[in-house]
Formats: structure tokens, sequence, C-alpha cells
């Protein structure tokens, strides 16, 4: 079955690159995928796979089905949007949209998972399982997950697989990770209330700019006097807003954050932590405070099962030289998440980094990818789905 799996991903290679580069050239950002659904679909209906439109809002499901042999589905999910980037490769097929690219590889990921799809639906009866195709909106803002599981994505689904570019891997190689993957990302907002005055009279108010300062530095610090060093912590404040005038004193400072954690208990312990500290400071300096913690997309925590699935497709498929077990999880977040907290999964990371020139990082303007790897995506995954159908007969 793996030869028949790779010669049909070979044969399909040309089409897929055509995919990868149209869905490149056309991005959409988060829950405005309308087009790229659309054209989604069309694919995998050509190739006889059942697509259903507007799941999630602008999300597609694709159901294959074999021959009945196995009531139980393997969920694929792939994502679909774009980022707020101007792009900046100068690539012939780069993006037409002004302000917006796929820098975060999910054209490749939706090529990977269509690309799947089309391998499975040509190997006939030879292939007689249950696959459903996950072709998720908004993940990079943490919603479409939720989307998704909220119209029924996951129902009879029993377990789940995924894949995420990594341009640090050299494309042909896959990066395997057991437990935690991507840590929990939440979101943090902190109000400074202080009073405002002359900005040659700093006595006579409570500025909130310089209180705001003595936040972010106590947070900073405290993390690694209060935090237990080997359950990682990590609060970013990214954005300050505040002050009316160069001179006069804010009255009131606002910041925003995220906060990352690995661990499920220190993840719960983190409000009232940060919440003891922004109190601290503000009664030392007279002045008052609000604070709101949300909980955002928990943390990627693979299952062993279908975790060893993955690894030993990934062997038989590439030889052992081309993988490599993760040492460490990511302080990224992923809502693949959502789909975790419903069924077993496991997400891996498809390298696609070029040999011989410079990688851009994720998120780059200038982020590429080395098109080979997306047979390497197809293959492994066609060759799981196989592999965990027939488990499921046995």
């Amino acid at each position: 079955m793996l030869a028949d799996i790779k010669e049909i991903a070979t044969k399909l290679a040309p089409r897929l690159i055509e995919i990868r580069r149209h869905i490149h050239s056309h991005p959409e950002l988060s829950g405005q995928e309308y087009q790229t659904s659309a054209y989604v679909a069309g694919v995998l209906s050509s190739y006889g796979v059942h697509a259903q439109q507007g799941v999630g809002k602008t999300g597609v499901v694709g159901d294959l089905c074999g021959n009945g042999e196995s009531d139980r589905f393997l969920a694929i999910r792939t994502d679909l949007d774009a980022l707020p980037i101007q792009e900046r490769t100068g690539l012939d097929y780069s993006s037409c949209e002004l302000g917006v690219m796929h820098a975060c590889g999910h054209d490749v990921h939706t090529t990977v998972g269509l690309g799947t799809a089309m391998v499975l639906s040509q190997l006939g009866e030879k292939f007689t399982g249950n696959v459903r195709f996950l072709f998720q909106p908004a993940e990079e803002v943490a919603q479409g997950a939720k989307w998704m599981v909220e119209d029924g994505a996951l129902n009879g689904v029993s377990g789940i697989l995924s894949l995420h570019v990594f341009p640090s891997i050299p494309a042909g190689s896959l990066g395997i990770r057991y437990g935690a993957l991507t840590a929990a990302a939440d979101d943090l907002e902190i109000i400074i209330i202080g009073e405002s005055g002359h900005g040659a009279r700093p006595h006579e108010a409570i500025d909130a700019i310089w209180i705001a300062s003595q936040v972010i530095t106590s947070l900073q610090q405290a993390i690694s006097r209060t935090q237990n060093p080997l359950r990682p912590v990590v609060v970013t404040i990214g954005k300050i807003s505040g002050g009316r005038a160069p001179n006069v004193i804010a009255d009131e400072v606002k910041l925003l954050g995220t906060v990352r954690s690995l661990h499920p208990e220190t993840r719960e312990a983190l409000p009232n932590w940060i919440e003891q500290i922004v109190a601290n400071v503000c009664k030392s300096y007279g002045a008052q405070y609000q604070v709101s913690y949300n909980q955002g997309v928990p943390g990627v925590l693979n299952d062993p099962t279908l975790t060893k699935l993955l690894e030993q497709s990934a062997r038989e498929a590439w030889g052992s030289d081309s993988i490599i077990i993760l040492p460490e999880p990511s302080l990224g977040a992923e809502d693949f998440s959502r789909y975790l907290e419903k069924v077993p999964g496991s997400m891996f990371r498809l390298g696609v980094g070029f040999k011989d020139k410079h990688n851009y990082p994720l998120h780059h303007p200038q982020f590429q990818v080395d098109e080979s790897a997306i047979i390497t995506g197809v293959v492994t995954l066609a060759y799981s789905a196989y592999k965990y159908c027939q488990q499921a007969k046995k």
C-alpha cells in the first residue's frame, strides 16, 4: 500500500504545486476565507469526495467513506487563513492581496490536506477506511476550531491528525513530539488608574505610565523567583496605551499582553498570581487597577498512540534518518487543541526548510517553503490514515 500511495502522490505532485501556488496567490484573512473554501470544495468534489461548505462559518468538511468495514472516522485537519502581512518574497506567485500573505504555511497545510484526499480517493477498493477532512478557518485568531466543533465537524470522529510547517527542519524530514507540543495561550489586560497632573509637578499626581512600567518590571522579575523554572511561563506585554500630551501626567494606562504556559496547574494559578503583583505595585504608589485575564486555547497535548502511529508511518515511508523526535515543546499556540478536548489526536511538524539558503521564520514577510515537502506531508498522512483504518478493522 505504501508503494501505491507514493506512486499516486508522485504523479499528483505537479498538480499539488499548482494548487499551493494558487492558494498562496489568493490569501484571505481569518473568517473571510470564502474563495479559498469554494476552491477547496471544488477540488474535493472533482475527486469524488463529498464536500460541505459553511461548516464553522467559512470552513469545509470532506468525507471519504470506504466499503463500510469500519464505522470509525479518522479526521485530518488543516487550516485555510492567511495573515495581515505584506509579502516581500518576490515570487512569481506572490500574494495578489495587498497586506495579506500566507506567511504561516497554511497554503501548504491546505494543499497537503487536499493531496491526502486525492491520493486516498484514487486507491479505490484498496482503501476501506473512513476519513473526514477538516479545512478550518480562522486558526490565526484561535476561533476556527471552536466554530468547527460547534457545527458538528467531529461528530462520529474517533481520532484526529494534523501538521504544521516548520522552516527550521529541512524539507524531507518530519518532527514528531510526544506529549506537549504547544503551550496554552491566554489574554491579559491590565488597566492602571492614577491621577493626572502637570508634568512639572509629578509629586502632585499619580503617574500611571511610571506605575505601569513598575508593573511590567515586577511581572518579569517575579517569574524568575516565584514560578517553577521547570514549568515555563512567558508573560509578554505587547501593547501599551496611555497619556494625552508630553507635559501631562497620564491618569490611565492600558496594558495588553499574552500569557503562555505548559502545565495546567500553573495555568490555573496565573490569574491570581498576576493580580497580586499588580495590586501590590499599585498599592505602593496609590494607584487603582483592573485586571482581566481571559483563557484562550489550551496547549496541544499529543496522544501517545496516535503519535506512535505517525512516527511508525513516517519511518516506514521515509526512513529513520528523516524523523526527528522533538525534545522540547513550543510556547506558540494552536487551536488544534480544541479538537483534542473531544477526541485523541496528534500533530507533527513538517519540515519545509531549504538546505542551501537562508530560511526565514514563520510570520515573516519573506517566509518561503521548499515545495518538495508537500509530498512528504501527503504520503505521511495518507499512509497514517491507511494504517489507522487497518487497525480499526482489527
